[in-house]
């Protein structure tokens, strides 16, 4: 009976013909109105992100790099040398004839962005690694030489320091206030191309991607050169330090990922006051409480962090701490992810 009911519903469809849609007055307007506006962001933050290039310099019996070579009679003054170095990967592009023990070459491109008028800035760790020179590129063109103040490989996080006062800089926001789905906006140096600004939303948050770090991920464009630029919510705030992608191609899939910029302040404060973090350490391993092992453990909720060693002398050890225990608060803090402890601690 459904079945006859639903083809003489089509067949009467058919027959009368469906009524036209009279559109809703002032319906786009509103909508135009609710969109953000990135160019009044994009205007006001844009002086504070800088292009980071690096290079290192050939060492006595080292071979430089293996890379094509220009044409001979084509060198840095070349408008095909600039085209070159903007638009292929440090790794690929040709380089100048005649390099040797002492010169520079170029090892990789990033981007960065100022926290302070008297000239520091934040940017990624695998931008700068193992640089010997740091070249600082602003929105007006000065290229500033770069000193790395220090910077920490399990964060990803870098600070540097050029010689300058009255620098504009970019306010400091809250990504735990951040939502799913807000808005937010890119500024970097995608492939050498300077100040290219792209937005997207919030696709998720706290999201562990095995660095023991609570990710933002959104849709934003990032690619390859945007790494170390910042990540802005609505009010110009920097909410987080553009990282990773995820990619099977080397380019960008839809997927990004930033460090929260609470996680890299912490980080660039023991750099700026020490030149290093220090890090506590309770020694134990620990693993996700997953949904079965709550059920298994008669636990409400599938939260915390599953200890699954305990290394002999440990505090946590010397503390009663045993294989199987659930850490669910450290320093009176909550732990909802076992991701939360390493950052806690």
């Amino acid at each position: 009976m459904k079945k006859v009911l639903l083809i003489a519903s089509i067949a009467w469809l058919a027959a009368v013909g469906t009524p036209a849609l009279a559109p809703i007055a002032g319906v786009g307007a509103v909508q135009a109105r609710q969109l953000p506006d990135f160019a009044d962001l994009a205007e006001k933050a844009g002086p504070a992100v800088v292009n980071i290039r690096t290079t290192e310099r050939v060492k006595e019996g080292a071979a430089p790099p293996q890379r094509p070579q220009m044409p001979e009679g084509m060198e840095e003054g070349d408008p095909f040398f600039e085209f070159f170095r903007r638009f292929f990967p440090p790794n690929q592009r040709p380089q100048p004839r005649g390099r040797g023990p002492g010169d520079e070459v170029p090892r990789g491109v990033g981007s960065g962005f100022v926290i302070s008028a008297d000239g520091y800035l934040l940017t990624n760790h695998h931008v700068v690694e193992g640089a010997d020179e740091i070249y600082v590129t602003f929105t007006d063109k000065r290229e500033l030489k770069g000193r790395l103040v220090g910077s920490d490989r399990r964060t990803d996080v870098a600070l540097v320091k050029v010689e300058a006062t009255g620098l504009p800089h970019l306010p400091i926001g809250n990504p735990t206030r951040l939502r799913v789905g807000e808005w937010v906006m890119a500024i970097g140096s995608p492939f050498g191309l300077d100040n290219t600004v792209t937005a997207g939303i919030v696709s998720a948050k706290g999201r562990d991607t095995g660095d023991y770090l609570p990710f933002i991920q959104t849709d934003v464009a990032v690619n390859p050169g945007n790494s170390g630029g910042p990540l802005l919510n609505l009010a110009g705030e920097v909410v987080g330090i553009n990282s990773q992608i995820y990619s099977r191609t080397g380019g960008f899939m839809g997927i990004s990922f930033a460090i929260p910029i609470d996680e890299a302040m912490r980080v660039a404060d023991q750099l700026r006051d020490t030149g290093r973090v220090t890090r506590g350490r309770i020694g134990v391993g620990i693993a996700e409480v997953t949904k079965d092992v709550a059920e298994a453990l008669s636990l409400q909720r599938a939260s915390g962090a599953l200890v699954r060693s305990v290394e002999a002398g440990s505090p946590a050890e010397r503390g009663g701490v045993e294989v199987g225990d659930i850490i669910t608060r450290f320093d009176g803090r909550p732990i909802e992810r076992s991701s939360d402890l390493p950052r806690l601690v």
